[in-house]
């Protein structure tokens, strides 16, 4: 009687977990679609950034492209600055667990790029609580921590942008990277470390004879294409800053909602066993009392 007794309250456990889990899942399954259509939707504006950033480049084609944010493969700034041996790594993690694998994967590899054989300082900088903690925990100091939310606005990582827009021109940092969960479909999220600054050149790309012959279409630009390069440029960082958060911000719910289906079936799983062994315990009380029945009558007769 002891033991069905500590089953039925397993059990309740289980069916108590398995709903709080099922929830989530469709929490996180609302939140996903939520983020990964405002992913999307910035995509083609990042794209058409990157088209007229190479439009102009090949405006400018004959003439020195010059500007702060572009830099040398030593981290050397445009302008002769010489390199100051540091550089800055903005790890972005989330706020809240229950995401599987997601932030742990994200801080091996930031740990990893922040122990390579690089022979300056790296300053580093976090986003979301976990990866804050984590952090604090290892003896990581941290420059500076920021917070997005669930729902990242563009004015919230423009002004980081142009914190880093202003502080990499000044010299203060020779490179910045950021350490994120890029999100490719549904099913592959990669931990991944980009370069934000400085930028590398576009392509110039040679127009033929044979291009000229399909159409190839010819732009008239005003003010002068050095003068909108310079403009599109500081743009261009923080539309790619903008959505590297908004791939981190889609792969935590994606994260979420498998870690939170998986719970789910496995709350389901342990139900279906629990039940077998209160059955089996059940079947096997009656089959005493039976016996004790069937013994006393015996007894007596």
């Amino acid at each position: 009687m002891a033991q069905m007794r500590e089953i039925r309250g397993r059990l309740k456990a289980v069916g108590n977990i398995k709903r709080i889990t099922r929830t989530m899942q469709m929490i996180a399954t609302s939140k996903f679609q939520a983020a990964a259509r405002r992913a999307l939707a910035t995509k083609p504006y990042n794209q058409k950034i990157a088209e007229l950033v190479s439009n102009l480049a090949a405006a400018t084609a004959g003439s020195d492209i010059s500007h702060p944010l572009f830099g040398k493969a030593n981290g050397q700034a445009d302008g002769g600055a010489e390199p100051t041996g540091k550089r800055l790594l903005l790890v972005l993690t989330s706020d809240r667990g229950l995401c599987g694998g997601y932030n742990g994967n994200i801080l091996r590899t930031a740990v990893s790029f922040l122990k390579d054989d690089y022979e300056g300082e790296t300053v580093l900088e976090a986003v979301g609580r976990k990866g804050i903690a984590y952090f604090r925990f290892t003896g990581f100091d941290t420059a500076a921590t920021h917070a997005f939310g669930e729902s990242p606005s563009f004015a919230e990582v423009q002004r980081i942008a142009e914190q880093y827009i202003e502080r990499f021109s000044a010299g203060e940092f020779d490179s910045i990277h950021i350490a994120y969960m890029q999100f490719i479909s549904n099913a592959r999220q990669t931990p991944t470390i980009t370069q934000l600054l400085p930028m590398q050149p576009p392509e110039v790309k040679s127009s033929t004879e044979d291009d000229k012959k399909k159409g190839e279409v010819t732009y008239d630009f005003s003010p002068e294409p050095a003068e909108l390069l310079a403009q599109l440029l500081p743009i261009t960082v923080t539309t790619q800053l903008y959505q590297c958060v908004n791939d981190a911000v889609v792969s935590e719910h994606v994260a979420r909602m498998v870690a939170m289906k998986a719970a789910t079936d496995n709350a389901d799983e342990m139900g279906k066993g629990l039940r077998r062994k209160f059955n089996r315990a059940r079947q096997t009380q009656i089959t005493t009392e039976l016996n004790e029945v069937v013994g006393g009558a015996e007894a007596l007769g």
